[in-house]
């Protein structure tokens, strides 16, 4: 059996290659179901006033199973409501592909890195 690692988050604030304001939240360890106040609640913590564009950083993030996505599913449903553009990079190619399966580039933009990311917000 393998040790789970626990899952972090860290939000930053930061601004587009054009310079609009953007929230980038860091994710690390392993996203599951015990993940949900990491993820989830990070997410629902930002002030509801922050600005529409927010990213999403896997990179450090090796695992996901299919309650992780779910939990990602979420944020983006509930971002989607709130007017917000959600991007996302540091996957791996697996889980590029397994974004694509489920759907969940219908509600976000999957980029190869954080510049591209920073790139395609207006």
């Amino acid at each position: 059996m393998s040790m789970q690692i626990e899952t972090t988050a860290k939000v930053e604030k930061g601004t587009s290659a054009s310079g609009t304001p953007l929230t980038v939240i860091r994710f690390s360890g392993d996203i599951s179901s015990n993940s949900k106040e990491a993820v989830l609640g990070t997410y629902q913590k930002l002030p509801k006033d922050v600005n529409k564009q927010i990213l999403l950083d896997f990179s450090k993030s090796e695992y996901l199973n299919s309650s992780g996505i779910a939990l990602v599913i979420q944020i983006m449903m509930e971002a989607s409501k709130s007017g917000q553009t959600i991007h996302v990079f540091g996957l791996t190619a697996h889980f590029q592909k397994v974004f694509k399966m489920v759907g969940i580039t219908k509600y976000a933009t999957v980029h190869e890195s954080e510049t591209a990311a920073k790139a395609a917000v207006a």
